[in-house]
């Protein structure tokens, strides 16, 4: 999201052309937005929102770090997400995303969205979508990624579905030993409880991960959690 002057200047901007012209704020509001490429400011101040969370998620995923993203179906989770490949892949950073939901065409398709462009989903990116993920399967698959490579799981709980495979918790304790010694950044998308919507707060917690066998959650160097347009990171307890 590329805007001409930063969005409080464009608050400000609107603040003086409603002063100047005698004319209701929220008309000036809406005429700037109209001058950078909007209908209106809530749609302006909704699309800033959003962008503002990729930048938070990003300034969190430092090389060796383990992430996780978690939320109610249909919160964004995977967009976000992918958001953060797609801006990974532009500035000539590797990526690589393992899931056990999407497929490669509809991968494609979703990170053209964000302007990346067929030329970039090469050799700087890597897609896994088999059904045997595990931790095992990632390790191998990532023997040569370069340092800063951005590694995205979608989703967690997916890797503790079959019996033959080790815990989650062991699992998840490879991943993070793999991520620091090849300062990897690894975000892991995380289903919550469908419980959280009788909870009294308003945005899930850790307690709202949907964790089927024990994992401990200190084992992630950040928790962020997604829920009604809001992206909140709770602090870990280690």
């Amino acid at each position: 999201m590329k805007l001409s002057a930063p969005i409080y200047k464009l608050k400000q901007s609107a603040k003086a052309r409603s002063k100047s012209l005698g004319i209701p704020l929220h008309r000036a509001l809406d005429e700037v937005a109209n001058s950078e490429g909007y209908a209106t400011w809530s749609l302006l101040a909704a699309q800033y929102a959003k962008h503002e969370h990729v930048l938070r998620l990003e300034r969190a995923c430092t090389p060796g770090a383990l992430i996780l993203v978690g939320a109610r179906p249909g919160h964004g989770k995977t967009k976000l997400c992918l958001e953060l490949a797609a801006r990974a892949l532009d500035s000539g950073s590797s990526s690589a995303l393992f899931s056990f939901e999407l497929r490669a065409v509809e991968v494609a398709e979703r990170l053209a969205n964000f302007g990346v462009k067929p030329s970039k989903l090469g050799h700087n990116f890597v897609f896994d979508d088999s059904d045997g993920i595990c931790a095992e399967s990632i390790i191998g698959r990532l023997a040569d990624a370069l340092p800063g490579t951005l590694v995205i799981v979608d989703y967690l709980q997916l890797l503790d579905q079959r019996r033959a495979n080790p815990t989650l918790q062991e699992q998840v304790e490879s991943l993070r030993l793999f991520a620091r010694e090849r300062q990897l950044t690894f975000v892991m998308i995380s289903q919550v409880h469908k419980r959280f919507e009788d909870r009294p707060h308003d945005i899930p917690t850790r307690e709202d991960v949907r964790l089927p066998n024990p994992l401990d959650l200190d084992l992630f160097d950040e928790l962020w959690f997604l829920h009604e347009g809001r992206l909140e990171r709770e602090p870990t307890r280690a």
